[in-house]
């Protein structure tokens, strides 16, 4: 195991659900980095020189490299050592279409997430609009579980855990509703991933680092 100090830097924030993606990327690639946890509202000055938009996740590469997007980060995290082969490195055809997912999730299926989750918040007249702009994706998924245990086969890809996150998110919008919905395939795919040991891993909490200048060994 290299030395602390030759590690990679991580800013977090538990219950984001990008930073938990990015979480995720590095338990599966098997990697190391330095955690520092954060809340918004108490931002380290170090996380703001490292990236000025001041979101998580972040990596703060050895080198000075800085890595702003949790994509990138998991992608990152997959190239140096992909042992499920989730970025489906031998397909390329396949890499593509999982690539392609995760893509109308991040610039679609979140959008729609996010006016969906303020409508229920705000208990405007539009939470069924808003809704249902999001099935469009979720039909997708659930199409997608019918005959598989993942979403491009009977091994999970970089897009189960990818878009799984901001799924989470959506079911627990309208909890009782969707238990109730048509998304069996779906539901089933969100509670193995909920009740898998790399969930418990990837949220289990650590010390505010602003709290205690104290980096966790992660990963």
């Amino acid at each position: 195991m290299p030395n602390e100090s030759d590690l990679p830097i991580f800013y977090s924030l538990r219950r984001c659900p990008y930073a938990m993606r990015g979480r995720m990327g590095i338990v599966l690639s098997q990697q190391k980095v330095l955690l520092r946890e954060i809340v918004t509202k108490d931002k380290p000055s170090e996380l703001l020189a490292s990236s000025p938009k001041g979101t998580v996740p972040v990596l703060v590469l050895p080198q000075g490299t800085i890595i702003e997007q949790s994509i990138e980060v998991v992608i990152w995290a997959l190239e140096q050592n992909d042992p499920q082969d989730l970025m489906r490195s031998s397909e390329p055809a396949l890499n593509q279409e999982v690539l392609e997912l995760i893509a109308r999730n991040d610039n679609e299926f979140i959008g729609h997430l996010e006016k969906y989750r303020a409508s229920v918040r705000y208990r405007n007249v539009d939470i069924e609009q808003r809704r249902k702009a999001c099935e469009g994706f979720i039909s997708e998924l659930e199409s997608k579980l019918a005959n598989h245990e993942y979403l491009f086969g009977d091994t999970p890809s970089l897009a189960d855990f990818a878009v799984m996150p901001f799924v989470s998110q959506f079911v627990r919008v309208e909890k009782k509703w969707f238990v109730q919905s048509e998304y069996q395939n779906v539901g089933r795919w969100l509670r193995a991933h909920l009740d898998s040991k790399l969930y418990t891993q990837v949220m289990k909490q650590y010390p505010l680092w602003n709290e205690t200048k104290q980096d966790s060994v992660f990963g």
